[in-house]
């Protein structure tokens, strides 16, 4: 995920703006509803073991380049007239949607060429009181978006607003309305089962709290929250160490992510495979499958810091003695490792992690992190699971977001990694168990910071984040399950573009063998995107991204189509611009 971009909350003012013609449609103007991040899509081919459904019973770092918002144009004005401008593309798009449709609805038999483009939506695109938030500047924005070509967007259902004040009640306001505005425009939907609290994590521009009810239970029980070894508390997402324990108003935490996605199964099940086409499952912090070990809140951790581990609550440390009972060694059992140094230091500088005779190489370090990295295994076996039992025959995807974490990946024990809950070192492949685990389950891997390139991150940290995306796409093709990518951060120029496009190509060791990623997500829709420098640019690499395997066709032709594309259209923005002023 991101560092911190709150400084771009400031752009996001909201105004309207209608035109002075009673036979159009008033737009919305601001396209900065919110933000925030991952996932794949419907174009992967996955088939799932047959499970059965059952009832609950009671009981993510680097620097994000410097972004100018002095181009001239107001945002929101520039966003409106992107919106505006699409209305003589919906009969030139018309024949390839219904394409698009019909091959979806074939996509076991037949395989597009290219990678489609999905666009993540603004982190409080719903508010809190359950209404879509700057409800015209949303639709503008989703209409600028399907006449880019883009293929859906995504959007986080938050936990925290829908089950908000009671258990078991939900409350599914602004998402109705907003997945509804989706579908009149033609976009496809992932919908992220938001399980985390957003709000001090890489990226964060607004808060959502835990549900009312969890946050009671957390106050009563602190060890329900994630621990490092100094006694901090980590309230982002329940302690996977109490996933199968009723501490939740008589249910287990797996149960009521379970019960959640089910009631949104139920009440969106008209939806469900035209329009929502992917459902990806929260399983940690950012609703990425790892620990919070480095949080970025109050200054607890800054990049590039190797992270703390989070296996301090009494749930963890239960399971860790019984681990080490289970080994014969019950001394180990007691605690984690204890000279893994602090969150922002750097491998050398701790006993556990240094290149030579590290703890990590002991004994007691590879059963200690075969049990840490275990643990989070089984807390995805268990939600995914739950997931195919739920959504089994509705047509919809399953994805997981694994994080990006590419700092000191080039030295021996990968600490950042492995704190994270990602047993890789320089001798040992992490991601394949994370990969094969998804292949049983039939989910694809979505995968972060797919747009950076080795060269661009601090050297001295050894952040290689380039050869990591290779590491991952080897896994995932030797597991042979879907890679789907997003960006780590923000990011609007084509250098950007150009890395996504040589990664989704997964042409590793120039053989791609006819693989590419199955989908890619875009981080963010909000006002940056739709200034003209910005949209020019996503414009062409979203038609790129749709050749990025055509062997017939060089990338410079493609770009010179992509820019007779948003040349024809600037004569309508204009008008609009000007209409939109008076």
């Amino acid at each position: 995920m991101a560092m911190n971009i709150s400084h771009q909350l400031g752009a996001l003012a909201e105004s309207m703006t209608t035109t002075s013609n009673a036979s159009e449609t008033t737009v919305p103007v601001s396209a900065a509803a919110a933000w925030k991040t991952p996932t794949p899509n419907i174009r992967c081919k996955i088939t799932r073991p047959d499970t059965a459904e059952q009832k609950s019973q009671p009981t993510s770092p680097c620097r994000s380049p410097v972004l100018s918002a002095s181009n001239g144009i107001r945002p929101d004005l520039s966003v409106a007239c992107l919106a505006f401008a699409t209305e003589t593309m919906d009969l030139m798009n018309l024949e390839e949607t219904t394409e698009q449709e019909k091959t979806y609805k074939e996509v076991s038999t037949v395989k597009e060429k290219g990678v489609p483009v999905y666009v993540m939506m603004p982190l409080d695109s719903v508010t809190m009181g359950n209404t879509v938030n700057r409800r015209k500047a949303m639709d503008a924005s989703l209409q600028a978006l399907k006449s880019a070509g883009v293929e859906g967007v995504m959007m986080d259902v938050w936990w925290g607003l829908v089950e908000r004040d009671t258990p078991g009640v939900y409350n599914w306001g602004g998402y109705a309305e907003l997945l509804e505005m989706a579908k009149r425009h033609g976009l496809k939907v992932q919908a992220v089962m938001s399980f985390h609290q957003c709000g001090g994590n890489v990226g964060d521009s607004c808060t959502v709290p835990l549900p009312k009810w969890v946050v009671e239970e957390v106050g009563k029980d602190q060890d329900l929250a994630y621990t490092d070894q100094w006694g901090r508390r980590n309230y982002e997402y329940v302690s996977l160490g109490c996933d199968s324990i009723p501490v939740l108003k008589g249910r287990t935490p797996v149960q009521c992510y379970s019960d959640f996605m089910r009631a949104f199964r139920d009440n969106f099940k008209h939806l469900l495979s035209d329009t929502i086409v992917e459902i990806q499952v929260g399983m940690g912090p950012a609703g990425e499958l790892r620990f919070p070990s480095y949080p970025e809140q109050n200054g607890t951790w800054k990049f590039p810091g190797i992270g703390a581990f989070q296996c301090y609550d009494k749930y963890m440390l239960s399971s860790l003695k019984a681990a080490a009972e289970a080994a014969g060694k019950p001394e180990w059992g007691s605690t984690g490792p204890t000279d893994a140094g602090n969150y922002n230091n750097w491998p050398e500088d701790t006993r556990f992690f240094r290149k030579e005779g590290g703890g990590w190489t002991s004994p007691f370090g590879e059963f200690f992190l075969s049990w840490y990295s275990q643990m989070l295994l089984d807390h995805g076996e268990r939600l995914l699971s739950s997931a195919n039992g739920i959504f089994e025959n509705t047509g919809v995807k399953i994805s997981v977001k694994i994080a990006g974490i590419h700092w000191h990946y080039g030295t021996r024990s990968h600490a950042p990694e492995l704190t994270a809950g990602y047993y890789n070192t320089r001798n040992r492949d992490g991601y394949l168990p994370i990969a094969q685990m998804l292949a049983r389950h039939g989910a694809i891997f979505n995968f972060t910071c797919i747009e950076m390139r080795d060269h661009e991150q601090p050297q001295d940290a050894l952040c290689a984040p380039e050869k990591l995306v290779k590491q991952v796409a080897l896994a995932t093709r030797e597991a042979k399950v879907p890679l789907a990518g997003e960006n780590a951060l923000p990011r609007f120029d084509e250098r950007a573009h150009e890395q996504i496009l040589k990664a989704s190509s997964m042409n590793i060791d120039g053989n791609s063998e006819d693989r590419e990623m199955c989908a890619f997500t875009y981080l963010r829709m909000n006002p940056h995107l739709f200034q003209p420098d910005n949209w020019r640019h996503f414009v062409a690499f979203v038609k790129k991204m749709k050749e990025v395997k055509n062997a017939d066709r060089c990338l410079e032709q493609v770009e010179r189509e992509a820019e007779h594309f948003v040349h024809i259209r600037q004569p309508s923005v204009h008008k609009v611009a000007a209409a939109a002023m008076n």
